[in-house]
């Protein structure tokens, strides 16, 4: 009883992990037996529900009413003859609730014998031209304890029997009895050799072992063997329990199990398509030309820096100066851009889901696209509030500029200097000492070296801001991607996460169930 109980929760369990995943179609067997499980183990456990099933003229009836001791169900020549179902209760224990669950308005009451506990049914045709027969059979069929399947000697073999409803109880063997009817009408050897050929049929049905009983209602064998079958069902109190161990078997073997699964990982082909679309190439290139413009307004010759202030910053043109932006004047993804972006999700949705069951597979692939229309903005925002480290100059920066600022004085000196002697010859003035670098006066020299020197400076510092700009830009572009790469964790790995967590989930409850 508890390893029912268990298993049904389990089940329970299984459906809630996955509601809102899997198509409800595929959860309604599973929802079905849950409820039909808890109303019949919350009914009558003192009593067995025993169906008695058969096609036309296979003498069900007739076993029913000699069960019963009375005719309570009708027999006769005229197809169909049972249009309803019958019960009879054994025993004085209330079965009312019961029999109002099964739905069945025909009862009647028995003193208590052997049988004491037993409900038996009487279903009607299932290959009646009736519909509504059928109906009511299959319906019952799909709630008994225990099935009696009544067949007839000329009968046994009919393919309607075994291929749509024998086989298809093949997971119910423990709740199965077969009964060759109306065994008089053969000899000893021809009913040997029709329980033989009837035993190989059950077997292709996948009932192999079940009981195989020969019944009469009119003479030889009786129906001892199929009293003494029921009388130890009704005794072990197991047929409810059996029954609804099959019919777990039955669900739970149709529902879609997988392996055990990692957390969902975001692949580096979606960070960088993300990373794309984003814009991280082009900011990375503004911070680098930034570096640049920046750089030289710092270390450039003095007398020309000003030309500097004409040229727009880089990093201005996108809103992003160093103060936190809230968002860039990047503009939308191009279409390929966003074009890349749709096929990586689709490529990580499957190869995060390509060991799930296929059921599993486009609640995934939805999730993964679920807030794929936040994306852009989130992407943005990533970017726009990542630190470019270009708030302030470099000390390196501060030292050529003040270098270039000393040969500027140089050379200036060396001007003056010249305008000062030139000043003097004009107005015929006596001209002080002139010192002289080797055979180059000083004055002279000041000038050509401050300019000269200067020219070497910027000459050597342009390299070295290109590979310092590139050194920067790769770094922005590495922080930004983190960033990228944490807007992915957040919009696609996180929703993905959700449903691989609820499939472990299933898939644990799954096992437990079944």
């Amino acid at each position: 009883m508890t390893g029912v109980v268990e298993r049904v929760e389990a089940l329970r369990e299984y459906v809630q992990a996955a509601q809102g995943y899997l198509e409800e179609r595929d959860l309604a067997p599973a929802k079905d037996l849950i409820a039909r499980a808890g109303e019949r183990l919350s009914l009558s456990r003192g009593h067995t529900v025993v169906a008695l099933a058969g096609s036309t003229g296979t003498g069900k009836s007739s076993i029913f009413n000699e069960l019963a001791g009375k005719r309570l169900s009708p027999t006769g020549v005229r197809r169909p003859t049972t249009g309803e179902t019958h019960a009879c209760v054994w025993g004085s224990e209330d079965a009312g609730r019961l029999l109002d669950w099964l739905g069945v308005g025909k009862r009647h009451q028995r003193p208590a014998d052997t049988l004491d506990g037993l409900v038996l049914l009487d279903l009607p045709d299932f290959d009646s031209v009736e519909t509504a027969h059928r109906d009511e059979a299959d319906r019952l069929l799909a709630v008994a304890d225990l099935i009696v399947w009544v067949l007839h000697p000329q009968k046994y073999a009919d393919k309607l029997v075994h291929a749509s409803y024998l086989a298809r109880f093949h997971r119910h063997r423990e709740i199965t009895v077969v009964v060759l009817n109306q065994a008089d009408l053969l000899s000893k050897e021809d009913l040997e050799e029709c329980e033989e050929d009837l035993r190989r049929l059950l077997s292709a049905d996948g009932l192999s072992g079940v009981p195989v009983l020969t019944a009469s209602t009119v003479k030889e064998p009786g129906l001892q063997a199929l009293t003494g079958t029921l009388a130890r069902s009704v005794a072990a109190r197991q047929a409810a329990l059996r029954r609804l161990a099959a019919d777990l078997d039955e669900v739970t073997e149709a529902l879609p199990q997988g392996p055990s699964l990692k957390p969902a990982e975001i692949p580096d082909e979606l960070v960088d398509a993300l990373a794309r679309a984003a814009g991280v190439p082009v900011v990375a290139d503004a911070v680098r030309k930034a570096y640049i413009h920046r750089a030289r307004k710092a270390t450039g010759w003095p007398p020309l820096r000003w030309l500097r202030r004409f040229r727009p910053d880089p990093l201005q043109r996108l809103h992003l100066e160093e103060r936190v932006a809230s968002a860039t004047s990047l503009g939308p993804a191009s279409p390929a851009a966003m074009a890349g972006v749709s096929l990586a999700l689709r490529d990580t949705a499957a190869r995060i889901g390509e060991r799930l069951p296929e059921a599993w597979r486009e609640p995934l692939l939805a999730s993964v696209r679920s807030k794929v229309d936040d994306l852009p903005d989130a992407l943005d925002q990533a970017v726009a509030r990542t630190e470019l480290g270009m708030g302030r100059a470099r000390g390196w920066w501060r030292a050529v500029g003040l270098l270039q600022w000393l040969l500027v004085a140089v050379t200036a000196a060396g001007l003056l200097w010249l305008a000062v002697r030139y000043l003097l010859f004009a107005l015929a003035l006596p001209e002080p000492p002139m010192p002289a670098v080797g055979r180059v006066p000083l004055p002279t020299a000041l000038l050509a070296g401050g300019l000269l020197a200067s020219l070497i400076v910027s000459l050597l510092v342009r390299p070295v801001v290109r590979l310092a700009a590139r050194r920067q830009g790769r770094r922005v572009a590495k922080r930004m991607r983190a960033a990228v790469e944490r807007v992915a964790q957040g919009f696609i790995a996180e929703p993905a996460r959700v449903v691989i967590d609820a499939y472990s989930q299933a898939r644990q409850a799954l096992q437990r169930a079944r």
